[in-house]
């Protein structure tokens, strides 16, 4: 079974099965691989199996597909070990990992005769190549140590990272194959071949795996240090026949990776060319690539640990913030419940009218919390289409009438009619809108509070450096105003200046989906004048890029309310 695995992108570390028979569509649309890179297109390529082959071809996607780096313009066919890319998404092509392991074999010492004809000692001063002279030679050296600092200093993906390990090795040392083997995460620490690479695509399967000496590797490993052997095939049996002849081994190299104390695994290269030999000078940049490999896994370790205590400190933090929002919802569900039954058994309307009110206001408070909750722990998918924002704000006000109709409050609407249809993702839009609605109606007096909501539409002036049309949305409201010391962290999650009333999840979804809709949002409050409340949003739908057309144009790239 052949499957597609994500390397780089939002769904990064997922698997894609590939039925022998089955095309495969790679897009957003809902026939497609389920995936979640909004910078695809919809219908973005097409996987077509054909007599044991696999081909892609792109679908007349905006950005193009990319195999191995290379914009494809016509049906390609795919090998073992290639690279798609498509929007912000990479995949690496290939078979599962029961065949990746089988594409290497570890030979015993009566399978294969291997002899040392040099080693070198791997550890810290591996990592500088000392050879001064010739000056070429050292001028070369330099530039292949600081592309190797450069690799560790990146906190990259392991697969990315094995990859460029792999691209280096073939570049400078040129052997014809090679692979990188590392411990698994297993109680039994099992080899498995983590990077496989060929100077020349393999004919069939025979051909494709690589037979590694036990002796050099358990060498390597234990002694941590860097093998070079010349005749590591020397056995006469594997002298007869085509089909075992070309695998023979005429020189070899195989490095630890390691890190101070730990070791990873190893690097291991061969060649087969009866008159091409590895030098020592090879063996000590493997070394040095090796030293230098695992340094960069242990910081990917040491990243990876971080980020782990950072989240469950952060799941620490949401836990606590949510279960008091909860734990009063709760208690006002229960008060609400305990007057309708008392209402019920008395059989008096009255007193269960008021329990239902009770209830009904809690209902809200969960309806918003849930869905601000999914809003901002997902990835939002903005979905652009011109949509008349006066109407949004419209509906929110018939939402509103309930709680500015029992609270006393004026809710006034001051829309531009000269308002054309902007590019938005309606429902996104609509959740933010209410957000800073509703807060504006339940931050002012009951009895004599008001809320203005206010919109306008401005052509660009090119005098004061405005590059494109935008939309001015302001909710204004009479309330006491937002004390500065608490203005700093107000689109923060988890800060509510409602104390238990909030969630402190609203502002922060809303200033999200603001900013995914390239817009933004700014706050005007003192202390007993009132709270302002703008949102600036592009009005040009020629500007505002729709997810599916993904070129990399600088249309896209620009600011366009640079100067608003």
């Amino acid at each position: 079974m052949l499957v597609l695995t994500v390397l780089q992108g939002p769904d990064k570390g997922r698997r894609f099965e590939l039925p022998s028979n089955e095309p495969q569509l790679i897009g957003r649309s809902s026939e497609a691989l389920p995936i979640t890179d909004n910078t695809v297109s919809r219908r973005h390529a097409e996987l077509t199996p054909d007599n044991g082959l696999w081909f892609i071809r792109d679908l007349h996607s905006q950005n193009g597909t990319y195999v191995n780096g290379i914009k494809i313009a016509e049906r390609t066919v795919l090998r073992a070990g290639d690279q798609i890319r498509v929007g912000a998404t990479l995949f690496v092509f290939g078979a599962m990992d029961a065949a990746e392991r089988d594409l290497v074999r570890i030979l015993k010492p009566d399978q294969i005769d291997a002899e040392f004809e040099h080693t070198i000692p791997s550890n810290e001063d591996s990592m500088v190549l000392a050879e001064p002279e010739p000056a070429l030679a050292a001028a070369h050296h330099l530039k292949v140590i600081y592309r190797l600092v450069t690799l560790t200093a990146h906190s990259v993906e392991r697969n990315e990272l094995l990859a460029a390990v792999m691209d280096m090795i073939f570049t400078e040392i040129e052997p014809e194959r090679g692979c990188i083997m590392l411990y698994n995460d297993g109680p039994e620490q099992r080899l498995d071949p983590a990077a496989v690479r060929y100077k020349v695509r393999p004919r069939d399967a025979d051909e494709a795996r690589i037979h590694v000496s036990r002796t050099i590797l358990q060498h390597c490993l234990k002694a941590g240090e860097g093998v070079l052997s010349s005749n590591a095939m020397n056995d006469p049996r594997f002298a007869a026949g085509d089909s075992v002849q070309r695998f023979a081994i005429r020189s070899a190299l195989c490095v630890p990776i390691r890190n101070k104390d730990k070791t990873y695994g190893a690097i291991y290269v061969d060649s087969s060319m009866a008159n091409y030999t590895f030098t020592q000078e090879q063996l000590a940049l493997m070394n040095a690539i090796g030293q230098h490999a695992g340094l960069a896994l242990a910081n990917a370790e040491l990243t990876g640990q971080k980020i782990h205590a950072e989240r469950l400190a952060a799941m620490g933090e949401t836990v606590a913030s949510l279960s008091h929002s909860i734990k009063n919802i709760l208690q006002g569900l229960r008060g609400g419940a305990d007057l309708v039954e008392m209402g019920l058994k008395k059989d008096n309307l009255q007193i269960a009218q008021g329990g239902w009110g009770i209830l009904k206001r809690n209902l809200d408070r969960i309806v918003g919390l849930t869905l601000n909750m999914l809003t901002f722990s997902r990835q939002r998918q903005v979905e652009i289409e011109l949509s008349q924002i006066n109407a949004l704000i419209e509906d929110c006000q018939q939402l509103l009438e309930g709680a500015t109709s029992t609270k006393g409050v004026a809710l006034i609407l001051d829309l531009d009619p000269e308002m054309p249809p902007i590019p938005l993702d309606h429902s996104l839009m609509h959740q933010a809108v209410m957000n800073l609605m509703n807060n504006a109606v339940e931050a002012v007096a009951a009895g004599d509070g008001a809320v203005t909501v206010r919109t306008q539409y401005h052509v660009p002036d090119p005098l004061l450096g405005q590059q494109a049309p935008y939309v001015d949305v302001q909710i204004i409201d009479n309330g006491p105003g937002i004390p500065l010391e608490r203005q700093d962290w107000i689109f923060e999650p988890f800060h509510s200046t409602k104390g238990t009333k909030g969630t402190g999840l609203g502002l922060a979804v809303t200033k999200g989906i603001i900013e995914d809709h390239r817009g933004r949002i700014e706050l005007r409050s003192a202390p007993g004048e009132g709270t302002t409340f703008r949102v600036v949003l592009p009005a040009d739908s020629s500007e505002l890029v729709d997810p599916s057309a993904t070129a990399d144009s600088g249309a896209a790239d620009a600011d366009p309310l640079r100067g608003i």
